[in-house]
């Protein structure tokens, strides 16, 4: 399993961190030694002092494909979740300044949640899911499908063109504006559609 990262697919969100604008999706990967175990918390790692929540919308993919045509690209998911991609701003920030890639900062152990999934055929529209994040009972991210810059079937097709998709791969979609700092003994909640999907401890 491989978990395929999409960043800068919110306009709002690229405004906050004051990053450039991209012609095409932002990509990057997590291996599976950074998903959190089920049921396990999410440890601050010693080598940050700015560990940030980034809520996001989960695509499971349900079979192999390679260069997959945006009109099919709905036949490789059947279920939609909720993630949150953890970062290291402090380290991605360091890194960004001397052009290097982020891994330090968002493929580390423990660096992705994923949540619990919903079979697709549950929602009306996937290109209008309304999805959020509380910190402690506060809304901290409110973000939407409609939104992004890249719809679900637009980031299949353009991600397959450079990776096989397999079956069991995540999809990370982006994540909306609200993004901020996680504390020890946060608890940190995401719901799809109001259907809560994640609680997830910090230690």
């Amino acid at each position: 399993m491989k978990i395929i990262c999409v960043g800068r697919n919110y306009a709002a969100h690229i405004e906050e961190l004051e990053n450039e604008r991209p012609i095409d999706p932002v990509l990057f990967l997590k291996p599976d030694s950074s998903v959190i175990l089920k049921n396990n918390p999410f440890i601050i790692p010693e080598f940050s002092n700015e560990i940030h929540y980034e809520v996001e919308v989960l695509v499971k993919i349900n079979k192999i494909g390679k260069h997959i045509d945006q009109k099919f690209a709905h036949k490789y998911y059947d279920e939609i979740g909720l993630g949150i991609d953890f970062t290291a701003r402090d380290v991605q920030n360091q890194l960004k300044e001397k052009g290097l890639p982020w891994e330090k900062a968002k493929a580390f152990d423990g660096a992705a949640l994923i949540g619990n999934f919903l079979p697709k055929t549950q929602f009306k529209d996937l290109n209008n899911l309304s999805f959020s994040l509380e910190q402690n009972g506060e809304v901290r991210q409110n973000g939407n499908t409609s939104l992004m810059l890249w719809k679900i079937d637009a980031l299949i097709e353009y991600i397959s063109k450079y990776f096989t998709l397999k079956i069991g791969d995540v999809i990370f979609t982006g994540t909306p504006a609200g993004v901020g700092k996680v504390q020890p003994n946060d608890t940190l909640k995401g719901f799809l559609e109001s259907e809560e999907l994640f609680s997830i401890n910090v230690k």
